[in-house]
């Protein structure tokens, strides 16, 4: 069982199996449960095959939606890897510029669910200092 992101050493593969109308986002053989729980907030339908060997892991485009909305899905998906650090491939046949746009607007109104990291790794606000009062 092959895995692209494993041969292009990249952290996300998103494309479409040939012969299928399934979109797969591949991640690397044992990637981060950050990274699949990531894709999992984005959307994306978690698939797990175990083996003799590893189990493999890979996230879908919900089947369900019309392929337009795939499109829309997958691409939407990107500002947040993206942003998280990770390297991500997506053939230009499925990048869909505006679902692109619309994302990264999402984020920058904190309205997307991986705009804002957890609570547990945002620094806890600082008390007002009286040595530097407010100005009014």
């Amino acid at each position: 069982m092959g895995n692209r992101a494993d041969d292009y050493g990249s952290d996300v593969e998103i494309y479409r199996k040939p012969l299928t109308d399934t979109i797969y986002a591949e991640t690397p053989t044992g990637a981060p449960e950050q990274l699949l729980a990531l894709l999992d907030a984005l959307g994306l339908e978690r698939k797990t095959t175990a083996t003799a060997g590893p189990v493999y892991t890979w996230h879908e485009v919900p089947g369900h939606l019309s392929e337009a909305e795939q499109k829309q899905a997958a691409t939407r998906a990107l500002p947040s890897l993206l942003l998280a650090g990770y390297v991500v491939n997506i053939p230009d046949e499925l990048f869909d510029p505006t679902a692109y746009q619309e994302a990264v607007a999402d984020i920058r109104n904190h309205r997307h669910p991986a705009a804002a990291p957890p609570a547990s790794t945002r620094p806890a606000p600082k008390a007002p200092s009286r040595a530097n009062p407010a100005r009014r």
